[in-house]
């Protein structure tokens, strides 16, 4: 498999191989390219960002503390779809513990942009 590792702003270009059984990862140039495409091969995660919709009808902005296996991403995008946060939600807060048992909460990452009526 081919990909682009996102670890830093080399992006280094892998190619991702099976070989005798043991994972092969070529075109990394440092450890953390390494590690990335051994991840992305046997089991990618990706950190979920979104808005939520508040009480007042605005937005705020949220993401998922930790990364979730990326065959979950549309699972916990459809369940953050049903959170309605306070107008006053505020940075840091935990707006979902433990997002369907992945083992990340939906946190609150910026300031709520209210809804303003045309």
């Amino acid at each position: 498999m081919k990909t682009i590792c996102i670890n830093c702003p080399m992006g280094c270009p892998l190619e991702i191989t099976e070989e005798d059984g043991k994972i092969v990862v070529r075109g990394y140039t440092c450890k953390r390219g390494l590690e990335y495409g051994v991840s992305e091969y046997t089991a990618p995660v990706r950190t979920v960002t979104t808005l939520v919709r508040t009480a007042d009808g605005g937005v705020v902005p949220v993401k998922t503390s930790v990364p979730v296996p990326k065959g979950r991403m549309f699972d916990v995008l459809e369940h953050i779809r049903s959170l309605v946060l306070p107008a006053d939600a505020e940075i840091g807060q935990v707006a979902e513990p433990d997002v369907l048992g992945l083992g990340a909460d939906i946190v609150v990452t910026g300031r709520p942009v209210p809804h303003h009526a045309k």
